[in-house]
Formats: C-alpha cells, sequence, structure tokens
C-alpha cells in the first residue's frame, strides 16, 4: 500500500504527517509505503490514500478518485490513525 502525505511545498508540514503515519502504520502492523510530497506532485503521483489538510482537499479531488482523507492536526496520532483505520475498514468493505 502507497501512502501520501501531502502538503503545499512538500517540505515541513507533510513531513510531519508522514512522519506520525509512520508511526500508526507501525503500530497497526500494515505493510504500506508512507512518502510526503507537494500537492503538484501529488496529483501526478498514484497512491492507494492520501492524507492532507482541508484546505488541500478539494485541490486533490481534482486529480484523483483515490481516498482523500484531510487531517487537523498532522501530530495527532490518535486522528491520523483512525483516519487510517476508517480508510482500511472502507478498503475491506469494498472488497
Amino acid at each position: 500500500m502507497k501512502i501520501l502525505a501531502v502538503c503545499g511545498f512538500g517540505v515541513g508540514s507533510s513531513m510531519v504527517l508522514k512522519m506520525t503515519l509512520d508511526k500508526v502504520v507501525k503500530e497497526l502492523g500494515i505493510d504500506a509505503t508512507v512518502e510526503n510530497t507537494d500537492i503538484a506532485t501529488a496529483k501526478a503521483t498514484k497512491a492507494d490514500v492520501y492524507f492532507t489538510s482541508h484546505e488541500l482537499e478539494e485541490s486533490l479531488r481534482t486529480a484523483t478518485s483515490q481516498p482523500i482523507y484531510p487531517i487537523k492536526k498532522y501530530m495527532d496520532k490518535d486522528e491520523v490513525k483512525a483516519a487510517l483505520e476508517d480508510y482500511l475498514k472502507q478498503k475491506e468493505t469494498n472488497n
């Protein structure tokens, strides 16, 4: 599974979100690769699921039909974990 953490420039907040996602992925024992990137690159990069801010959600939605989870607090492991667990549940339901 490929997970993208997305922010405006791909160097600051997306890195923080990536680090939180890495912790959650490890905690849940998921086989996944987490990468961080900027919004322009994310639009041209295929991933299974995208995590970003509420502000960038709509812009990203125009470029992919894959699930997008807006996150309010990038360092909040509980919020990120709940979003990732929701994605996994939706994925399991659709298979």
